[in-house]
């Protein structure tokens, strides 16, 4: 690499002492931050005429992005990474320095070349990349900007929270790079109405999957050997994963909560994780508690729609998501389930119906005998996890409410079968 940097050096003098005179001010700046050896970092009294020359001329600042960006694209496909790292610290600091009128076409310099290191195959880059994602989205800028996409980084950081190299100390940073990034996504465009709309199916279906991948994996590795240290341990993918995913529903208004809640409903699909329903419950449990009380109703009112959306699924995903319904209906305590109250009380009890007519009818189908016994039984455990949700709302009803529900359940259910179903219920 230093044979490198030094040809390079001696090219460049060659160039400056022909026709220094030529060389646009903001290009030799530029150069005369790189020392000749890598490891001496950034020349510092260089650096402070660059950002002056750049404060004092902001029309230049474009440029000086682009030859910023031309040189680290070089220095990349060289393999020249202390070069790289002192570019990215220019960049950084430019960026925090300059807040005029021009700096978007800056910023566009600088997004191509965080894009840049993100592309790389090697962990320091992409980690370099994204810390410099994340100081950028931290800034807030004077001037809007109408046409900046970040598409390409939900992609590239959701890619990355997934990420299975084969160290593992690389692997868990580079996951833990790709969760941070995606929480600089959503903060820098949650409430700029300008930017592409992050609550837009196609973002939270990649940034949501990536957070509960990372939940999930901490459970996973918990229940194989709960240790000491993993328990002590400060900053792990998942403890990032989990605040990321906080501060995401907490921002959440009210149009968005449901682009944010169906995602993780797919993935509790997709992963078979309503049987052993812990997960499920700890999700919903986030869920609940990180957005804004005036919202719980809707969620509430989305685990009830996916019941419905899971009428013929095998009893125990049934009863998963009851019961995640009633975990949440229990934190959205206090009369907040909404203006849909008579809507849940008439879903439940429509699969209360639907599961003992499953029980009845099962008895003269069933081919195996064994199986029918397990299949009634199953429902039967569907039915008890019913009737205590039923009761869960119940209590988190006024008053009033709760006469009103009444007059409508002894409406709904004449039927003796379902008198039945209760006093097991009662029994438990």
């Amino acid at each position: 690499m230093d044979c490198c940097g030094i040809a390079d050096h001696h090219v460049g003098n060659g160039v400056c002492g022909c026709c220094g005179a030529l060389r646009p001010r903001y290009k030799r700046l530029v150069d005369n931050i790189f020392p000749e050896d890598p490891e001496d970092g950034l020349v510092k009294v260089n650096m402070e005429k660059l950002t002056f020359y750049a404060l004092s001329a902001p029309e230049k600042l474009d440029r000086i992005g682009a030859y910023l960006a031309e040189r680290l694209s070089r220095d990349v496909a060289r393999h020249r990474y202390g070069y790289v790292c002192i570019a990215m610290e220019a960049l950084d600091q430019l960026l925090m320095a300059c807040h005029c009128q021009s700096i978007n076409l800056f910023v566009e310099s600088f997004l191509k070349m965080v894009a840049k290191l993100l592309e790389s195959d090697k962990a320091a880059l992409q980690i370099l990349g994204t810390n410099s994602f994340i100081k950028f989205a931290n800034i807030e800028e004077d001037t809007p900007s109408y046409h900046r996409s970040y598409d390409f980084f939900v992609s590239r950081f959701s890619e990355m929270c997934h990420s299975g190299h084969d160290d593992a100390t690389d692997r868990m940073k580079i996951r833990m790079a790709g969760i941070k990034g995606l929480q600089g996504v959503v903060r820098k465009t949650v409430n700029d109405e300008l930017q592409a709309n992050i609550w837009e199916p196609q973002h939270m279906d990649k940034i949501v999957p990536s957070l509960l991948f990372n939940l999930q994996q901490a459970e996973e590795a918990e229940s194989r050997s709960p240790s000491p240290l993993q328990a002590t341990e400060k900053e792990s993918p998942a403890a990032v994963a989990e605040g990321c995913f906080r501060e995401l529903l907490g921002r959440a208004a009210y149009g968005n909560i449901k682009n944010a809640v169906k995602p993780v409903l797919i993935h509790l699909d997709n992963h078979s994780l309503w049987e052993p329903k812990l997960f499920a419950v700890r999700c919903f449990k986030i869920i609940m508690y990180s957005v804004q009380s005036q919202h719980s109703h809707l969620v509430i009112q989305q685990l009830v729609g996916h019941l419905d959306a899971n009428s013929k699924s095998a009893a125990k995903v049934r009863t998963g998501i009851v019961e995640v319904l009633s975990e949440s209906a229990v934190i959205a305590a206090g009369g907040s389930v909404g203006p849909t109250v008579l809507e849940v009380f008439n879903t439940l009890l429509r699969h209360l119906r639907l599961s003992i007519d499953y029980e009845l009818t099962g008895s003269d189908s069933a081919p195996n005998i064994s199986n029918q016994i397990i299949k009634e039984h199953e429902e039967r455990v569907f039915q008890e996890a019913v009737i205590k949700t039923i009761g869960t709302f119940a209590t988190t009803l006024p008053a009033y409410q709760r006469s009103e529900v009444m007059l409508f359940i002894i409406g709904k259910v004449p039927l003796p079968a379902i008198h039945q179903a209760l006093d097991v219920g009662r029994a438990g």
